[in-house]
């Protein structure tokens, strides 16, 4: 524990790291600790308004506050283009966000002191981070990041209300459904930075483009300025007037702005892949979250709850755990997990037969998957949003020693093989490997001038002129054909042509 806390700890080297912990362990322990209330009846702790205020308090100011700090600790440094954040100030707001954990747990032993000093906690962890981050986003000259200022100024806010109502005694639930309202139009700014470098990076690597009409993912200003201000007039109404006929007509426009702001998101097969389909998920869920409580209180129907867990626990968490993996694989140097999804039947075939009839191969799967899963997701969960990863597992060292067999028993490849592949995989990887023959240089250099104009094209094709992009494309074949120069000089060994059977 001395180790963790000295700050040339690798935990403390970004800022997202202790907090993305802190929000997986605070998911986990809380989700368990809810659970198991319900199930039950393990006593939660006592705090002013019950354990229903207990519940959505963790959630909203613990976990998801975590998770927007660790955010905009790495987000906003990054966008600004600013140096980050050092870890002593990292520091100091994690120990404020542990404070506010603790006394708000003691507030129902410990009364109203113990309450100040819970709202105290929590009001210095985000003016904290408005210290912090103001400087770095009015350093910006264009000062496009500025909606996160304001986001953090309303979550103090709305903090100091909750805590000032639960002192008086008075309602204290509506501060907590605004601050949702609060952390769904904060999911709406940060997905629309996220979301275009995923979406595009999926477009480059599915290689869907066409050179007259480029295809291109653009988070729309006006489309997300209508989302952002149907969710605030639809958490204004719930605010001051909750329950009536208003609230449920301004769900229903907060869904359809949610819906029309999918409209971006058509960009062919590339939105079936693994992160853009996650992401795109949460807008699904907003808009049916919304939807929902819209219909709950224009209909009668007994579903606003359901509607409400859409957006928390649906449209939030997903949110949270893309932010994890995303963040927390890309600031320590990873690549993202780009593997197809996997059919459930592929996997659940063997478990669906029965291990009654004598299937013991059936039986061990079973038993081994029964184990494996929960053990892979908190495996996998925790170490990504530290920013480390496990250095050894049974399922990794398995992999490994069976990745080395193979190579052993694989034939090596000629030389002249290996060369072509490499050189082929350098320049383009949308079409097979040519046989060598004299047109093979020309062909692989049109294929990537080719290639490289039509990315270009969909990249800046607004911001290079013409002779700019002809230059660069004169300076890649230069490279290339420099390349192939100095790959001339490397003479391979002639095969040997005797017929000795010992040789």
């Amino acid at each position: 524990m001395l180790k963790l806390a000295a700050v040339s700890h690798p935990l403390w080297l970004c800022g997202f790291r202790p907090f993305f912990l802190l929000t997986a362990l605070s998911a986990v322990g809380l989700i368990a600790l809810w659970g198991i209330f319900l199930g039950h009846g393990l006593p939660l702790p006592s705090v002013a308004g019950g354990p229903f205020v207990w519940h959505a308090h963790e959630l909203i100011f613990g976990f998801s506050l975590a998770a927007v700090a660790g955010f905009a600790l790495t987000a906003i440094p990054e966008f600004t283009g600013s140096t980050a954040v050092p870890p002593r100030p990292v520091r100091l707001l994690v120990a404020l966000w542990l404070v506010g954990r603790i006394a708000f747990w003691l507030s129902g032993a410990l009364g109203a002191p113990a309450l100040a000093i819970a709202g105290l906690a929590h009001l210095g962890l985000v003016a904290g981070l408005i210290v912090l981050l103001t400087p770095r986003l009015l350093a910006d000259p264009e000062r496009r990041h500025l909606s996160f200022l304001w986001a953090l100024a309303a979550f103090a806010l709305l903090i100091a209300g909750f805590y000032i109502d639960a002192l008086a005694g008075t309602n204290r639930a509506r501060w907590l459904h605004a601050a949702i309202g609060l952390l769904m139009i904060l999911i709406v700014i940060a997905m629309s930075r996220i979301s275009m470098r995923i979406v595009n990076g999926a477009i480059d690597e599915c290689d869907e483009h066409d050179e007259e009409e480029p295809i291109e993912y653009c988070a729309r200003p006006p489309k997300r300025n209508l989302a952002i201000g149907c969710i605030a007039l639809y958490t204004s109404a719930e605010f001051f007037v909750p329950g009536e006929r208003i609230g449920g007509w301004l769900a229903l426009a907060a869904a359809a702005a949610l819906c029309h702001l999918q409209s971006d998101w058509h960009v062919g097969r590339a939105l079936f892949r693994r992160w853009p389909m996650m992401l795109f998920g949460v807008y699904l869920l907003m808009a049916a979250g919304y939807g929902l409580m819209g219909l709950s209180l224009l209909a009668g129907l007994d579903a606003f709850s359901a509607g409400r867990h859409l957006l928390t626990v649906g449209a939030i968490g997903l949110n949270i755990y893309m932010v994890l993996n995303i963040a927390g694989r890309m600031h320590c140097g990873r690549e993202l997990d780009e593997r197809p999804w996997v059919p459930p039947w592929r996997g659940s075939d063997r478990l669906c037969r029965s291990p009654a009839r004598g299937d013991r191969a059936a039986w061990r799967a079973s038993r081994t998957c029964c184990w494996h899963f929960p053990r892979s997701a908190g495996c996998c969960l925790l170490p990504s949003t530290s920013g480390t990863w496990v250095r050894y597992s049974p399922a990794r060292a398995q992999m490994a020693a069976r990745a080395a067999r193979e190579s052993s028993r694989r034939k090596p490849e000629p030389p002249l093989a290996a060369l072509r592949r490499e050189v082929h995989h350098l320049l383009h990887r949308h079409t097979p490997a040519p046989r060598l023959s004299k047109g093979w240089f020309r062909q692989c250099t049109s294929c990537s001038a080719s290639a490289s104009r039509s990315r270009e094209t969909r990249r800046s094709s607004a911001s290079l002129t013409p002779s700019t992009r002809s230059s660069i494309t004169a300076r890649r074949e230069s490279s290339i054909r420099r390349a192939f120069a100095s790959l001339s000089a490397i003479s391979l060994r002639p095969r040997s042509t005797t017929t000795d059977p010992e040789a």
